[in-house]
């Protein structure tokens, strides 16, 4: 007899990108880290930080994080939620708001977590195919009608931004929640956030780990209205961003012009990555993440995955269709990305 539940027995689990040992020199490009230093008024603020704070529980909401965000966006701090990553308040909205036929909707493929949470929370899920040039399937995903609709906006693994007014009219259409991810927003041309004002039904979702460099230290949050946020509030952990987190995200986010010269460094990279691929012979789609989708010559993903592998160079595989034929890149420095071209041309030749 099991302990666990049939669909955690069932199930397989999320498989983050691999995670070199300590003490391994390789070139990281498989997990979308940003490759430039965070804010050093966030650094100054992790330094100084008082260790009698670590004594109590932080304020169960976050509030000097979120004051600090609320200044930056223009948004009130209680249309605001903290979480341990984007990821915590994605695991919230999937535990208040879906259960068996209480079903959760995404377009695919897309971030590989949805699916996991789902299988979790044992819920139905309905996956809708994007099409060749990954346009939003917006009448298939109205009519699946989710409890739930998860759109990652720019997606993963394409790095494909919806446009605002197709954003819009799928909210208008749907009962149910419309989560809209913006992980990587920071490296695109226009984020969706205004879209909360507009529809009570929209959360957008943000992280710490990409445009703010500080991926370890697992922060992220939602911006919905309030009335929205009260549901997921009462099924978080009493205390679910830490002191730390909640002091060095408020002088991170604070620093919005660190942030800001990070992204364009990283944009221009991308777009030079992007004409030596090319160059390559790959096929690579218009990104507007940190990272690129590059479908590779004669049908090679894999092989060149583990060659380059084999060299210390990690970039992410998927083996599974639609995507078994490409490599997701992440961009690197300027000395990352012309190692990684020089081992490409060399595997190629």
């Amino acid at each position: 007899m099991s302990y666990f539940r049939p669909s955690v027995d069932a199930m397989t689990g999320y498989q983050p990108g691999e995670q070199p040992a300590p003490g391994v020199k390789v070139i990281k490009l498989n997990t979308n880290e940003n490759p430039y230093p965070p804010s050093e008024a966030a650094l100054q603020v992790l330094r100084g930080f008082d260790g009698e704070l670590l004594r109590r529980y932080p304020h169960p909401m976050a509030d000097s994080f979120r004051h600090a965000a609320s200044q930056v966006l223009g948004i009130p701090h209680d249309w605001i939620l903290a979480g341990n990553g984007s990821d915590d308040i994605l695991n919230l909205l999937v535990r208040a708001c879906t259960e068996g036929d209480r079903k959760i909707v995404y377009p695919t493929p897309t971030y590989v977590l949805y699916e996991t949470l789902a299988e979790i929370q044992d819920t139905k899920v309905v996956e809708v195919p994007y099409d060749d040039d990954y346009n939003l399937p917006v009448e298939q995903l109205i009519a699946a009608n989710g409890a739930i609709t998860f759109i990652a906006t720019p997606n993963s693994p394409s790095g494909t931004l919806v446009p605002l007014d197709v954003l819009s009219k799928l909210a208008s259409h749907l009962s149910g929640v419309l989560a809209i991810d913006e992980a990587y927003v920071d490296f695109a041309d226009y984020s969706a956030l205004e879209l909360v004002k507009e529809h009570n039904n929209v959360i957008v979702l943000r992280t710490f780990s990409k445009g703010y460099s500080l991926a370890g230290l697992r922060l992220g949050f939602g911006v919905a209205n309030p009335k929205l946020l009260s549901g997921l509030i009462k099924v978080k952990d009493s205390y679910n961003v830490d002191a730390v987190a909640c002091a060095v995200g408020a002088a991170a986010i604070a620093d919005q012009a660190h942030k800001n010269a990070g992204a364009e460094r990283v944009k221009a990279s991308r777009a030079k990555l992007t004409a030596d691929l090319t160059q390559l012979g790959f096929n690579v789609g218009p990104s507007q993440a940190n990272f690129v989708l590059a479908q590779a010559p004669d049908n090679k993903a894999g092989a060149l995955y583990q060659a380059l592998k084999e060299r210390g160079i990690l970039v992410r595989y998927f083996k599974q269709p639609r995507l078994d034929d490409k490599l997701r890149i992440t961009v690197g420095t300027e000395e990352q990305n012309q190692a990684l071209i020089s081992a490409l041309t060399e595997l190629l030749a």
